[in-house]
Formats: C-alpha cells, sequence, structure tokens
C-alpha cells in the first residue's frame, strides 16, 4: 500500500493479484481514484481497458476533465475521472448475525473458482487479503460477509486505505452474480463507482460488513451495487460494478 498521488509508475505485488498474473481490480481502482481531481463530484468511475499486470511496471497518465489513466506503453489499461453518484437508494444492510451467517454457508460450500483472489480468497489470513466471503444472506436477494481485516492492512492513523475500501467493494459483485444470477466463475470487472463516506476505522474485534445486490442483467454483463459497513451499521462506501463474463 502507499501514497501514489505523485508516482510516475506503480508496479503491483503479485500477492495483490484477483486472478494469478492479474492486478486485485478494486487495489488498481482505488489507486487511482487517489489521483482524480473530483472538484464538486461526488464519486469516481474507473473503467477497466484491459488486465492490469502483476510483477511489471505500469504508468500513470493524466486524463481529461481531473481524470487519471493507467498505461502499459501505448495501451490503455484503465481509466478514472469524476463522476455523479445516481445508483439510488440502498437495500437495508444486513446485521452482523446475518453476515456472519452468510460468510460461514460460503466457507461450508464455496462455489468453484479462484481460491487466492487478494479480495475474496478461501487461502488467505486476516493480514495477507480482505476474505470478503460473500455467502446469500437467509431469506433476502443480498450477499453479504462480516470480516475483520488484520492490523497489516492499516495505515499508520489506524483506518483502511482507500484503495482497499475500493477492494472491499469489488469482490462482493462476483458473489453476487454467481449466487443471485447464476453467472458462472471467471466474470471480471469493467466498471466500478464508488463513493468513500467516511474513514474505514481497523481496531481489534471491530469487524466490518461487506454487501451487494443486483441491478440489472443481460447477455454477459450485470450491474451490482455494493456497500461497505461497521458492525455497528455505519455506512462507510457505497459502489456499483459493471461486470462482464469473458467469451469461451
Amino acid at each position: 500500500m502507499g501514497d501514489w498521488t505523485d508516482a510516475k509508475t506503480i508496479t503491483v505485488p503479485e500477492r495483490l493479484h484477483g486472478y494469478p498474473g492479474v492486478a486485485f481490480g478494486g487495489y488498481v481502482a482505488g489507486v487511482l481514484a487517489g489521483r482524480v481531481d473530483r472538484v464538486d463530484a461526488a464519486a469516481v468511475r474507473v473503467d477497466f481497458r484491459r488486465p492490469v499486470p502483476t510483477g511489471t511496471a505500469v504508468s500513470f497518465a493524466d486524463a481529461p476533465d481531473g481524470g487519471s489513466a493507467l498505461m502499459d506503453g501505448e495501451l490503455l489499461l484503465a481509466a478514472a475521472a469524476p463522476a455523479p453518484w445516481e445508483a439510488g437508494e440502498l437495500p437495508g444492510m444486513p446485521s452482523w448475525e446475518e453476515a456472519s451467517a452468510a460468510a460461514e454457508a460460503y466457507r461450508a460450500a464455496p462455489p468453484e473458482g479462484q481460491v487466492d483472489c487478494f479480495g475474496c480468497g478461501l487461502d488467505r489470513t486476516p493480514g495477507t487479503g480482505l476474505r470478503l466471503h460473500c455467502g446469500q444472506v437467509a431469506g433476502r436477494d443480498l450477499v453479504a460477509t462480516a470480516w475483520t481485516p488484520g492490523a497489516e492492512l492499516a495505515t499508520a492513523a489506524g483506518v483502511l486505505p482507500d484503495e482497499l475500501v475500493w477492494g472491499a467493494l469489488d469482490c462482493p459483485g462476483n458473489a453476487a452474480g454467481r449466487l443471485l444470477d447464476g453467472r458462472p466463475a471467471g466474470a471480471v470487472t469493467a466498471a466500478l463507482t464508488a463513493r468513500l463516506l467516511r474513514p474505514v476505522p481497523v481496531l481489534a474485534g471491530a469487524g466490518l460488513v461487506s454487501y451487494s445486490w443486483m441491478r440489472e442483467s443481460g447477455g454477459r454483463k450485470y450491474t451490482v451495487g455494493t456497500a461497505l459497513a461497521t458492525a455497528a451499521g455505519e455506512l462507510c462506501a457505497v459502489g456499483e460494478a459493471l461486470w462482464v463474463v469473458p467469451r469461451g
């Protein structure tokens, strides 16, 4: 983690991957969003054009209207820009108990797929990943997880870095597609819009709840809403993501 505001390049370490060799999308989005001049915009939208590799230096570039881009030579990998927030009303937040039960159900019978993703991998520990194990909330069209980040993930001020807050809004969308819409493994984030509302504390024994729901679905694409809150019910961040199932 780090402050990338004035950096010229970034090399995402392999430990921060989503799929092997591919940087975790939520993290990349958060890094780019931190370089955007938001002015009066309520949120930032990040569009992914190509996979961002791990272990390889890629370059930051300025983009129109105060935006920022990530380039591999002449190839555009991702672009971030100020955006309005128009995601509409959120569903009621699941309780810590509901989110815990959903996470346990996910871990008891996980769907087939990547087990070492920084965001949702079952093989990660609280200090090496977010462990966003989203299962369906009983009786609701909602997926959720209760999780507690390790102290290793916090900043010196004891909060979750913004790029990991973005990460906490990413993987739940995959779970929503798979568990609520019957989507297969292998879907990728095509765009992620987020609005960060307040710092996210990383405190011993203080948990967080990430949750997601379907908005639209058609063809290979689907759109989800996501949110992050404290166990006590304080909303910290909201997001909307477009996911795409690759051909073949």
